[in-house]
């Protein structure tokens, strides 16, 4: 089994703790920023940044479902992980500074990816399918936090 990881950014027109504060409230905004390839969300504990607990369905393509139940924590300022306790899937948020009045939303996520053919086609198309995935949550946001 090989590391599979999807990363994308944007620089968002926002101050990085306005982003931060917004991804970090899963009670609220989080859903908002969400795309159609994610469904029943809920929040099954906290609500806001560490400790909380949150459910989602993750459609990666038509036939690829992830049921996710998430972790979530703030190991270092700026920066959530979402630990999946339903597969190897850790995805990690990294807010930072990017000038005045803006901020870099880097999102990367890495998991155990399948063995044979079937791994060599996953570590060359689910990362870019994902990072499209996260794309359109980070112009998501970037709607959302501009002013």
């Amino acid at each position: 089994m090989a590391q599979v990881e999807a990363t994308t950014e944007r620089i968002i027109a926002a101050d990085a703790e306005t982003v931060f504060d917004t991804l970090a409230d899963y009670q609220e905004a989080r859903g908002e920023l969400l795309t159609e390839h994610f469904s029943e969300y809920e929040v099954r504990e906290g609500g806001d940044g560490e400790g909380t607990l949150v459910h989602w369905k993750l459609q990666a393509t038509s036939k690829r479902i992830r049921d996710c139940l998430l972790e979530v924590t703030e190991p270092t300022d700026g920066q959530l992980v979402e630990k999946d306790r339903n597969s190897s899937m850790v995805t990690t948020w990294t807010v930072t500074p990017a000038g005045e009045g803006r901020s870099r939303a880097v999102v990367t996520t890495v998991w155990n990816g399948a063995g044979g053919i079937g791994g060599f086609f996953e570590k060359t198309f689910a990362p870019k399918g994902l990072g499209r995935i996260y794309d359109a949550v980070l112009a998501n946001l970037a709607a959302k936090v501009e002013k």
